[in-house]
């Protein structure tokens, strides 16, 4: 299986780069993670953060080809325990599209890209700095792609 993450921003905390790092190497027998990271704009340059999140929505939007199946990160969206993600990463595996999940950066994702996407996805009601829900989203694969194996890291 091959997945995209698209996002915003660098990952700029060592720790959570070397916990990224652990995990794309865990899951290298499972999946291919590959990641793209688009540039963070900055309230400095004196615009509103509605504006700041369309703008950084149009860029993750210009990275987006029609074959994509995207999956927009979202505190709105569907949420799912790690069972059900994992038997729906399972499903989406069939079909013939690229799959996309989209990360927006700290003011979230514009209606465009919400619009655009296949799919709206909450990995928790609680919010996280766009930092750290690329640790969540990549541990969540790594433990779906452990159920799927039926691996002892996740249990019911």
């Amino acid at each position: 299986m091959k997945l995209k993450i698209i996002q915003i921003g660098k990952t700029k905390e060592a720790w959570l780069s070397e916990a990224l790092a652990e995990y794309q190497k865990r899951l290298k027998p499972y999946c291919e993670i590959q990641s793209l990271h688009l540039k963070e704009r900055s309230l400095k340059e004196g615009i509103s953060p509605a504006k700041l999140r369309d703008l950084e929505s149009e860029a993750l939007l210009a990275k987006l080809s029609p074959d994509d199946y995207v999956i927009a990160l979202d505190e709105a969206g569907d949420s799912h325990s790690s069972l059900e993600f994992s038997q729906y990463l399972i499903k989406l595996s069939t079909i013939n599209k690229n799959l996309v999940f989209v990360i927006g950066g700290a003011f979230g994702l514009g209606a465009a890209l919400l619009a655009r996407a296949d799919k709206i996805l909450s990995l928790s009601r609680l919010t996280f700095t766009h930092q750290m829900v690329r640790l969540v989203l990549v541990e969540q694969i790594y433990r779906a792609m452990m159920i799927k194996a039926g691996k002892k890291y996740h249990i019911e």
